[in-house]
């Protein structure tokens, strides 16, 4: 599922373009742990703790991505993809819960930050 949303998310560029794309929109946002605190403070903590968590991943909406997160990031997004915001927005939820999940395995946050790594770091990340 997470390859058919990168696919998409890199628009013309296919999966490489959007894992780059979720790269630079985490990065922008102050990494893993900005990433999770904006979240957090915009009323998504359950959501993160279950993505950091062993247990199952529950979900977000495209529209609570939407407030969570700088739309001139999402838009960024939208636009190398080809999409609208509201598009792009709705593709982000889905793949931010695999994404935290990915770089948690522990189930805890990590001391190193695997998306300042680098795109081919977070790709490493994703085909475990």
């Amino acid at each position: 599922m997470l390859d058919d949303i990168t696919a998409k998310l890199g628009g013309k560029q296919g999966q490489d373009g959007g894992i780059a794309s979720l790269q630079k929109l985490v990065s922008s946002s102050g990494g893993l742990h900005g990433l999770t605190s904006k979240l957090t403070s915009s009323g998504l903590g359950q959501q993160v703790q279950s993505w950091v968590g062993t247990g199952e991943n529950k979900p977000v909406s495209g529209a609570q991505v939407q407030q969570a997160m700088d739309p001139t990031q999402l838009d960024a997004v939208a636009k190398q993809a080809g999409m609208t915001p509201t598009e792009a927005s709705d593709q982000v939820a889905k793949a931010l819960p695999e994404m935290v999940n990915q770089a948690t395995p522990q189930g805890e946050m990590p001391d190193h930050d695997p998306f300042a790594k680098g795109v081919d770091a977070v790709k490493r990340m994703f085909k475990k």
